[in-house]
């Protein structure tokens, strides 16, 4: 089924890059105190190339981890393999692209040909190609930090990404964590937290039975990372964790505006109506600028009638549902939790003496656009070049930045000189022909 956004989107032109001679520094490389021979990246759906609201070939080939691995192995690295899909079936899960722009809105629509979906689990979703095969990017789109300790997530009934990684009768009893860790390794990135706070987050803060919406608390988060990061280190490993960015600056919170709808609102009423009402746990008011509509809001619901003719989110008795809008009370305290975690991970990571990519602070600067090596980069939907299509992960351009944040980390921490990717050359948004 099509999707149309139905979103005023400017299109800008993308920035010329450019690039300097290197100089004899930037040419040596080292890798310092730091041992890349077998190196494994543990992760969600960031660390595995989840894009454009799925796993597919081409965006596993970009995920961060195989970027940075290639750098790696001009200072001693070793064989990096993840779990592709194969040629027959590159679309793997689906995903959506780019059909079309219609008066600057965008067009989707979803591929849907050459996916590797062996049947459907006991819940009706699907089960995807098995891929047992020695790996190294173990990265598991949806995995938890809280859900990294419990047995069954690998089983059909669980995260069918992690199912597919894992042999024919495997125990229901193994936790990821234990799968990541039994990974012989010498070197390690960690980036998961993540989903602790973002399902809840794109779900509006509003209440739900799905455990992939709801917020971790903090004594769970700190347990849970301080017994991964123990697990991964027991044997001298050292590696690097990135920190958790602020879910409410990127594209999908922040697309969708509440002066958009406004002006919806007014130009269909012919003026009656001037705002849009949301409901808020406190009850329902008119928006303001500082409550964030999730990118996926349908706006074609705006103005529908209930069975008391009541438009849908032009009257406070009929406001926009709660599962569609973070609040601003709910923003300060989702902002407040990705803090509690981001000091708990700086703690954790600095007790292991374990270099630290902040990508939280990068990501912040990022938000209103940034000049990176003659790029600009930006949290805008579709033309800011780091975010893919469903507003939250990431583009290959967007991959290659963080693998560079990830260096720079590296580099700093170990005394090693590994060489960074020219972003230039990997690709933001893919517009239609």
């Amino acid at each position: 089924m099509k999707k149309n956004f139905k979103l005023y989107i400017g299109l800008a032109l993308l920035g010329l890059a450019t690039s300097c001679a290197p100089t004899l520094d930037e040419l040596e490389t080292s890798k310092g105190t730091a041992d890349f021979s077998k190196f494994i990246a543990v992760g969600n759906s960031l660390t595995s190339g989840y894009a454009d609201n799925g796993l597919y070939l081409e965006g596993q080939k970009v995920a961060f981890p195989n970027l940075m691995a290639e750098q790696f192995k001009l200072v001693g690295g070793g064989e990096f393999t993840s779990p592709f899909f194969s040629t027959e079936q590159e679309n793997g899960s689906g995903y959506i692209r780019l059909k079309s722009l219609v008066d600057g809105n965008p067009v989707m629509e979803p591929v849907t040909d050459k996916l590797a979906i062996r049947g459907k689990s006991p819940s009706g979703g699907p089960l995807y190609t098995k891929y047992t095969e020695p790996i190294q990017n173990l990265g598991v789109p949806g995995m938890r930090l809280d859900m990294s300790m419990a047995p069954g997530i690998g089983t059909v009934a669980g995260n069918p990404y992690f199912e597919r990684l894992l042999p024919e009768g495997t125990s229901p009893a193994l936790k990821y964590v234990e799968y990541a860790s039994s990974h012989e390794h010498t070197f390690f990135s960690f980036w998961l937290g993540n989903n602790d706070v973002l399902g809840y987050a794109m779900n509006g803060a509003a209440e739900s039975e799905d455990p992939t919406k709801k917020l971790t608390d903090v004594p769970t988060f700190e347990f849970a990372y301080n017994t991964f990061i123990t697990a991964l280190t027991a044997k001298g490993s050292k590696g690097v964790v990135a920190t958790i960015p602020d879910v409410t600056s990127i594209p999908f919170m922040n697309t969708v505006t509440t002066a958009r709808l406004n002006a919806a609102v007014e130009a269909a009423s012919g003026g009656a109506a001037k705002n849009v009402f949301i409901a808020t746990k406190t009850g329902p008011r008119a928006a303001t600028a500082e409550d964030l509509i999730v990118l996926t809001f349908p706006t074609a619901l705006l103005g529908v009638p209930n069975d008391l003719k009541i438009p849908y989110g032009m009257h406070p008795m009929n406001p926009i549902e709660d599962k569609y809008v973070l609040d601003k009370a709910e923003v300060a305290a989702v902002t407040a939790r990705v803090k509690a975690y981001n000091d708990k991970i700086k703690a954790i990571a600095t007790s292991k003496d374990l270099a630290i990519a902040d990508v939280h602070a990068f990501l912040n600067k990022v938000k209103a656009g940034y000049n990176y090596n003659g790029v600009h980069i930006s949290a805008a939907f579709i033309t800011g070049n780091a975010f893919s299509l469903d507003g939250v992960h990431l583009t290959p351009m967007g991959n290659a930045i963080v693998a560079n944040l990830f260096i720079d980390a590296i580099n700093s921490k170990y005394d090693s000189k590994i060489s960074k990717l020219d972003i230039s050359q990997y690709r933001g948004v893919k517009y239609p022909n």
